[in-house]
């Protein structure tokens, strides 16, 4: 990045790799199912993460784009990070799902993935901005309600915030 602009402090990290804030808080890369390319000729050639941020008020799983694959990744991050107070998992942009499955979540997926990240509460993202796939604009949102109804969940549990609203935990 530098060569094109030396302004830009870029740090390549690793998977597992803790930056140091020079604060309090501590954010620890996480390995996610996704895909990297910036052209045609580096696909796969960098990696795609997560985060797990650890505040004072607790431990936040941030889940960037993310397939489910099998689940590895959210128990791997229960069993070497949690548990989490928070996770913050997207549930938008997955149809069709022969082509979207393997980088992006449905909102059955994602509760899954709490469940299986064993967050106490859930934050749902990428979501009801813009309609990047298939599925209708607010078809996440109808979609979550079901799987966490499906699960035994409440909805307050897992609560998908309009753009802008302010929550607090």
């Amino acid at each position: 990045m530098r060569k094109f602009d030396p302004a830009i402090a870029a740090e390549a990290h690793d998977w597992d790799d803790c930056v140091d804030t020079g604060s309090v808080v501590e954010v620890t890369l996480v390995a996610s199912r996704h895909w990297s390319a910036r052209n045609l000729s580096d696909r796969n050639m960098a990696l795609w993460a997560s985060f797990v941020i650890d505040t004072p008020g607790g431990r936040i799983y941030f889940v960037a784009d993310s397939g489910y694959g099998d689940g590895h990744y959210f128990r791997s991050a229960r069993e070497r990070h949690g548990p989490f107070k928070l996770a913050i998992l997207p549930i938008g942009s997955y149809e069709p799902r022969w082509f979207m499955r393997d980088h992006h979540m449905n909102p059955a997926e994602a509760v899954q993935a709490l469940i299986d990240c064993g967050g106490s509460l859930a934050l749902a993202h990428h979501h009801g901005t813009f309609q990047l796939t298939d599925e209708p604009i607010g078809a996440p949102l109808l979609a979550l309600a079901d799987a966490l109804n499906a699960a035994g969940i409440s909805l307050d549990r897992f609560p998908a915030l309009r753009p802008g609203q302010v929550w607090q935990l």
